[in-house]
């Protein structure tokens, strides 16, 4: 059987998880895994004093090529683990670190477990869609894909945007508001969700639009199927507007068209077998809790 490897991203803010992080490791090695850790990660390891590491290699940027990714963090950090992933279809698993751990389901307690559980071949991976952005002027610094959502957003002033939009060439609406959230299923528990979005179960071939505080009472969240080339045009008072991808913002002027579709790949999320996404969806978010 050939060694496995792993490309490691953590928290650099965790320093109280180094027990968890201890796990890990002492589990890749004893599957005499090759461990590549990603160099702001490592450096922080080291420099907090947190564990002795040995027989790990480094990386920088994109430069890895493994079996696999794991992400050690919370479900912020399994996103900034995919835009570092891209389109090397590496699966990832995500450790939860921190407080929900909606997408990054593995609990720190169960770490040498589900180790244990890859190189068994016991699990499932998941293919989770993409949103691709582009622009007519301007491009997107970093990475120009989420696999929560876009959010374009109102900057530095009290004054609503006004978000022409457009499907597949066809005039939809101009929303007024604070902000317009176009979410993958996978982003639909996220961003979305707190602006009254619906709920979308991974793996649904669409993409969700949801307002933010818009100033019609007639403004409702719509689903689209994932194949909708969607295209959206910004005015604002400030002559410029935020576009937050997966958290990541950046400003541009007004005026700039975005053009928004399916990217042209997935997203690969290890689950555990026996996970259930119901289940997680009552635990986690306490769906359908009776508060009473």
């Amino acid at each position: 059987m050939s060694t496995l490897s792993f490309a490691l991203f953590g928290n650099v803010y965790q320093r109280h998880k180094s027990t968890a992080i201890k796990q890990l490791l002492n589990a890749l090695q004893q599957h005499d895994a090759r461990i590549l850790i990603d160099e702001e990660y490592y450096d922080f390891l080291n420099c907090a004093e947190l564990i002795d590491i040995n027989s790990v290699e480094t990386f920088t940027g994109n430069n890895f090529d493994t079996d696999f990714a794991i992400s050690m963090g919370g479900d912020g950090t399994l996103l900034k683990t995919a835009s570092r992933v891209r389109q090397k279809q590496i699966p990832i698993l995500g450790v939860n670190m921190g407080r929900l751990g909606f997408l990054a389901d593995v609990s720190a307690e169960s770490i040498e477990e589900s180790i244990d559980a890859l190189f068994r071949g016991d699990y499932s991976v998941e293919d989770r869609s993409l949103i691709r952005v582009e622009t007519n002027g301007e491009p997107i610094e970093g990475y120009e894909c989420a696999l929560n959502d876009v959010a374009i957003l109102k900057r530095d002033s009290a004054s609503m945007i006004s978000i022409r939009t457009s499907i597949n060439g066809e005039y939809l609406t101009t929303y007024q508001a604070d902000g317009l959230i176009i979410s993958t299923p996978t982003g639909s528990t996220a961003y979305s969700l707190s602006n009254g979005g619906p709920i979308i179960v991974p793996r649904t071939g669409v993409m969700l639009m949801t307002a933010v505080a818009p100033h019609s009472l007639n403004i409702r969240p719509i689903v689209l199927p994932d194949t909708a080339q969607i295209e959206l045009t910004v005015s604002s008072r400030s002559h410029t507007f935020l576009v937050a991808i997966d958290g990541r913002s950046g400003k541009l002027p007004e005026g700039t068209t975005l053009r928004l579709s399916r990217a042209p790949y997935m997203v690969k999320v290890v689950k555990r077998s026996g996970t259930r996404y119901f289940a997680t969806l009552r635990e986690k978010m306490m769906w359908g809790a009776d508060v009473r």
